[in-house]
């Protein structure tokens, strides 16, 4: 399948797995929506019919009190013998400022009223309305008197009018009937803003959530009150529907992070693959220079042709052990690579003086053949404790690779410039190794430890290698306890710092 339909599939599923979070957490915000509105309305249903029965049962007490009295009237006027007609007052002659209507009186007058129709020998229909206008005079008279006696009602101080108990009790009923059933708290103000009362166990949490209902909203401003009610679990009890879609939502976001790790390894390992087969070219690239030396060697050797003298045989043994060493050379630096991925490099690490192996390197090796490159190194080795514990042959590798390199990327335009530069910093033994070379490209720098990871330059096959060198230069590095940083510009140089724990003087 090619490339870009795979990147095309793959956008495809991500933007999918992004809509579909997004969709999910926008429905869970609506539905918290909803349950918080629906909360608010059931609430606030509860309070109105509280308040309302609040008022009722004030009424229905007062009244029952009124009737509790003229009971009594009654049986007052069965002790002292008076007939049931007579006008007499019962009790006190007004009621909270209202006369009383002797209604014993008025219960014959239905009767009267048909012996009256039948003497008088007026129509059904005259009749029928006489009674209709006598009950609307009457109606409106019971009107008066039961707005008098409300009003009467609320001429008590609001702090008399209020039973706590009743209201808390009229609160819990009015609230499970409207499906809210969590703890709650109350308190009582004036219209004023004066409390008056707050329930025993209550506490501020969830208070600014509160809920406020008007007591008496029939009375007169300064008759009023408010009752105020809070939830401490309402934030709790209105987000829980949010954790119904929780599940869902962490699902689906444990897929897009494993669907972006599985689009992360598959760019991965299409970049190994990309650097694998660089490796195994540059192997074979390697690999031919000296089996063809050893091949043209050996026909040379099998040739009968070819006269053979003393200083040939000579040269020939030269250029065989030359190029065997050559190749035996890259055969391990690719088996210590291998060891190095499965932790088996044996390491034999003992004291060394960094400064003068260094220096026995750049002597023995390097100055020659930087020299012929038409370059020069400088070695500034000023550190005062240079005593290290390390393995002196993986140690000589190290050196030897970045100071190859520094070689092999050199800038054909301007001559080589090796420094070579040594010091202490505390209990650190500090190396940095700076060339004038190509340079890095930023981009590159971040990779260039990587295993079989090449800086291209250009022609692909124009610098030697497999790409295993500073990788290899890291681990021992890394292995030793040390640090490595590397700094470069391109067309400005290179410069690699190294960093080892020293040994105490």
């Amino acid at each position: 399948m090619k490339r870009w339909v795979l990147w095309m599939i793959s956008l495809g599923i991500g933007i999918s797995f992004v809509v579909l979070l997004l969709l999910q957490s926008q429905y869970t915000g609506m539905m918290v929506k909803m349950r918080k509105e629906q909360f608010d309305e059931s609430v606030k249903r509860g309070l109105d019919q509280a308040s309302h029965d609040l008022e009722r049962i004030e009424t229905f007490n007062y009244l029952e009190g009124i009737v509790s009295n003229y009971v009594e009237d009654l049986t007052q006027v069965d002790s002292e013998n008076e007939k049931p007609h007579s006008r007499k007052v019962l009790g006190n002659p007004t009621l909270m400022g209202v006369q009383r209507f002797d209604t014993i009186s008025m219960m014959p007058r239905l009767s009267l009223g048909m012996n009256q129709r039948a003497t008088m020998g007026i129509s059904t229909q005259q009749f029928q309305m006489a009674v209709r206008n006598a009950y609307l005079y009457q109606k409106n008279i019971l009107d008066e008197v039961v707005y008098s006696i409300l009003y009467s009602a609320s001429e008590n101080s609001f702090e008399e009018r209020i039973n706590t108990k009743v209201l808390d009790a009229s609160l819990r009923m009015a609230l499970e009937q409207n499906g809210v059933t969590l703890p709650f708290h109350f308190k009582i103000l004036t219209s004023d803003g004066r409390e008056v009362y707050r329930c025993s166990d209550y506490e501020e949490k969830g208070s600014q959530y509160a809920y406020t209902q008007t007591l008496f909203r029939n009375d007169p401003s300064n008759k009023m009150g408010v009752v105020r009610v809070h939830f401490p679990d309402r934030n709790k009890y209105v987000l829980g529907i949010g954790r119904l879609m929780m599940p869902a939502m962490i699902f689906t976001l444990i897929l897009f992070v494993m669907f972006m790790f599985i689009i992360y390894l598959f760019v991965r390992q299409r970049k190994i693959n990309e650097m694998k087969n660089d490796f195994v070219n540059n192997m074979t690239h390697e690999f031919k220079t000296p089996i063809a030396s050893l091949s043209l060697a050996a026909q040379m050797l099998a040739d009968e042709s070819v006269k053979k003298t003393p200083a040939m045989y000579d040269n020939l043994g030269k250029v065989i052990d030359t190029e065997t060493k050559r190749l035996r050379y890259q055969v391990e630096k690719v088996l210590q690579m291998s060891l190095y991925d499965h932790d088996n490099i044996a390491l034999k690490p003992v004291e060394l003086n960094a400064d003068d192996l260094i220096e026995n390197i750049i002597g023995t090796s390097f100055a020659l053949k930087i020299e012929r490159q038409g370059g020069t190194i400088e070695a500034d080795l000023e550190a005062d404790n240079p005593n290290i514990y390390f393995d002196e042959l993986h140690f000589t590798n190290v050196i030897s690779t970045l100071l190859d390199n520094a070689v092999k990327y050199r800038r054909e335009d301007v001559p080589l410039k090796l420094k070579v530069r040594t010091h202490n910093q505390g209990d650190k033994y500090c190396l940095s190794i700076q060339d004038n070379g190509i340079g890095i490209k930023k981009e590159d720098l971040k990779r260039i430890f990587e295993k079989f990871y090449r800086v291209h330059t250009g022609n692909k096959h124009n610098v030697k290698g497999f790409g295993l060198g500073l990788a290899y230069v890291k681990n021992m590095i890394r292995q030793h306890k040390g640090s490595i940083k590397v700094e470069s510009e391109p067309n400005q140089g290179t410069t690699f710092m190294i960093t080892l724990p020293t040994l105490k003087a």
